[in-house]
C-alpha cells in the first residue's frame, strides 16, 4: 500500500509554514500518542505522523519530497528522526526533564527570592495621621558560619560521584521512536554537582539559616484596610547571585470604638435627646483631631447627615482629606421620672393628638416609576 501524502497526514497545506507544521504535529502527535490514545490504531498513526513531520521539518528533505515525492526521501524507507527535535513534545506526556537538553544553565541562572508577607495592626488614629511602626519579621539570610557555602569552615565539597559534577543524569528510555535519553537532576546532589561531607553546624548544610529582625517602618497617613506596603529587598534571598524578595505589610485597621470609615469620609453616629432635636443646640462631638462644637438646628429629624469639612482621612496620594459626617439619631427615652412625665403630658395636650400619614417624596415616587 502507498504511503498517504506527508502534507494530508499532517492535515495542512503545502505552503505551510515552519510553524504550523510544528502545531498540526503538536496536536496530532496528543491525540494519537499510544500511551494517551484509546484508538486501536493509534500506533500506527503516531508513527505517520512523526514520519511525516520528520520530513517535512527539514528544508532539504522537504524540498526533495516536495520534488520527487516519497522516492526523494531515503528511496521511500522510512526517514531519519535523528535530526527532529521531539523534546518538547515528550516533555508533554511524559512530564521529563528534558531530552538530551543539559540544565546547568537553569541551575546556574540567578534567580530572585521569595516574597514574605506579614500582618500590621493599626489603630483608627494611626492609620488616619500615620506612624512609624517598628515590625519584627524572620527570614532566611546567609548563613554567617558558612558564608552560605554549607559545608564547616575548614572543610570543602566534594565532587558528586553520582553524576560527577555536572549536577544531571542521564536515563536511556525507549519509545516507538528508539531510544530516547532523558536528562534529569542528579538526586544525590540536587543538581549542586558536588556534595557536602561536613555540613555546617549552624545551618546543617542548608547555606541558610533563619534570622529575626527588626525595622521601623513610615507608614503613611490615609491607609486603609488591605493595603500593602511593599519593602524591597527584605524578603527572602536570591538564588546564585540573584535579588533578594520583597517584604510586603498588610495593613489591618482595628475597629473604632465611635468611628467607622466610607473611603476617605469618617462616619459617627450621634444620639441627641428629644429636646435637643425640637429646640436645637450646640454639641460637642468627638473627631480625630480633637473635640469640636456642632450646631443643632432646630426641628431636626433622625437621619440627618450634618457634616463637618476636612475632618476625615487624608487622601494616601494627593493633598486634602475627607469630611466627618455626623448622622443623627432621636433618643426616645424608655423611662422617665415623674416630672418628665408630666412635661411631656404638657407638651402632648399642646401638639394634639392628630396623627397623619408621611407623605411620600417626589423623587421616591419616581423612583417607583423608573423601577429603581
Amino acid at each position: 500500500m502507498a504511503p498517504r501524502d506527508y502534507y494530508e497526514v499532517l492535515g495542512v497545506q503545502r505552503t505551510a509554514t515552519a510553524d504550523e507544521l510544528k502545531s498540526a504535529f503538536r496536536s496530532l502527535a496528543r491525540k494519537f500518542h499510544p500511551d494517551v490514545s484509546q484508538e486501536q490504531d493509534a500506533e500506527e498513526k503516531f508513527k505517520e505522523i512523526n514520519e511525516a513531520y520528520a520530513v517535512l521539518s527539514d528544508q532539504q528533505k522537504r524540498a526533495a519530497y516536495d520534488r520527487y515525492g516519497h522516492a526523494g526521501v531515503q528511496g521511500g524507507g522510512s526517514p531519519d528522526f535523528s535530526s527532529v527535535d521531539f523534546s518538547d513534545i515528550f516533555e508533554e506526556f511524559f512530564g521529563l526533564g528534558g531530552f538530551g537538553r543539559s540544565s546547568q544553565r537553569s541551575r546556574n541562572t540567578p534567580r530572585r527570592g521569595a516574597d514574605l508577607q506579614m500582618k500590621v495592626e493599626l489603630s483608627f488614629e494611626e492609620s488616619v495621621f500615620g506612624v512609624d511602626k517598628d515590625v519584627e519579621f524572620t527570614r532566611e539570610e546567609v548563613c554567617s558560619n558558612c558564608q552560605g557555602k554549607g559545608a564547616e569552615p575548614g572543610t570543602n565539597k566534594v565532587r558528586c560521584t553520582n553524576c560527577k559534577g555536572s549536577g544531571e543524569v542521564r536515563q536511556v528510555r525507549q519509545t516507538i521512536l528508539g531510544s530516547m535519553v532523558q536528562v534529569s537532576t542528579c538526586p544525590s546532589c540536587n543538581g549542586a554537582g558536588e556534595t557536602i561531607s561536613t555540613p555546617c553546624k549552624v545551618c546543617s548544610g542548608r547555606g541558610l539559616d533563619r534570622k529575626t529582625r527588626k525595622k521601623t517602618v513610615n507608614i503613611p497617613a490615609g491607609v486603609d484596610n488591605g493595603n500593602q506596603i511593599r519593602l524591597a529587598g527584605e524578603g527572602q534571598p536570591g538564588v546564585n547571585g540573584g535579588p533578594n524578595g520583597n517584604l510586603y505589610l498588610l495593613i489591618e485597621i482595628k475597629p473604632h470604638k465611635f468611628f467607622r470609615r466610607k473611603e476617605n469620609d469618617i462616619l459617627l453616629d450621634l444620639n441627641i435627646n428629644v429636646a435637643q432635636a425640637a429646640l436645637g443646640a450646640e454639641v460637642e462631638v468627638p473627631t480625630v483631631d480633637g473635640p469640636t462644637t456642632l450646631k443643632i438646628t432646630p426641628g431636626i429629624q433622625p437621619g440627618k447627615v450634618l457634616r463637618l469639612r476636612s475632618k476625615g482621612v487624608p487622601f494616601l496620594r494627593s493633598s486634602g482629606r475627607g469630611d466627618q459626617l455626623v448622622i443623627i439619631n432621636v433618643d426616645i427615652p424608655k423611662a422617665l421620672t415623674s416630672e418628665q412625665r408630666g412635661l411631656f403630658e404638657q407638651l402632648a395636650k399642646s401638639l394634639g393628638s392628630e396623627v397623619r400619614p408621611q407623605e411620600r417624596s417626589f423623587l421616591d415616587m419616581l423612583k417607583d416609576i423608573l423601577g429603581g
